[in-house]
């Protein structure tokens, strides 16, 4: 993967958190004389890039490494954020419904973590999947980069 991709450090505010955040995500190299990556990784806490999106990134002398600066261009791809808030709940259960319609997840720790929503997934499904545990307050969910077709999904039903 070293020869294809690269480790890019993504440092932003996150509403979720209230704080600043520093993410290293792996992206894969479209043009590195131009810093022109496409991420390859599931964000966690929300900048507005979600997986395939195409960015620039530069190196930082403060940072010695590549730092992410601007999304490019949106593949239409959305990063969903869940928190289980219902103590001893199987976060697995919902994971593997959202599994089941084509959306995979990462885990940050047991209480979080974020759901890739491809382009073509009809994303009313998923949010009516999502929205049936947030109103039985076994969790809370944020669409911190809905994708514009993801929106128009949203305005169809």
């Amino acid at each position: 993967m070293q020869e294809t991709h690269k480790k890019i450090l993504f440092k932003y505010y996150s509403d979720l958190l209230e704080d600043t955040v520093v993410e290293t995500m792996w992206a894969e190299i479209i043009d590195l004389e131009k810093g022109l990556f496409k991420l390859d990784n599931i964000p966690f806490f929300g900048p507005l890039i979600a997986t395939d999106d195409i960015f620039f990134a530069e190196y930082d002398e403060d940072e010695k490494r590549l730092v992410y600066r601007k999304t490019i261009e949106s593949f239409g791809n959305s990063i969903i954020q869940v928190i289980i808030l219902e103590k001893e709940f199987d976060k697995e259960i919902i994971r593997e419904k959202l599994k089941a319609v084509n959306c995979l997840s990462e885990v940050l720790n047991e209480t979080l973590f974020a759901v890739e929503v491809l382009r073509d997934v009809d994303y009313s499904f998923v949010r009516s999947i999502l929205s049936e545990y947030e109103s039985e307050e076994i969790i809370e969910y944020a669409e911190p980069c809905l994708s514009d077709k993801h929106r128009a999904d949203l305005l169809k039903n």
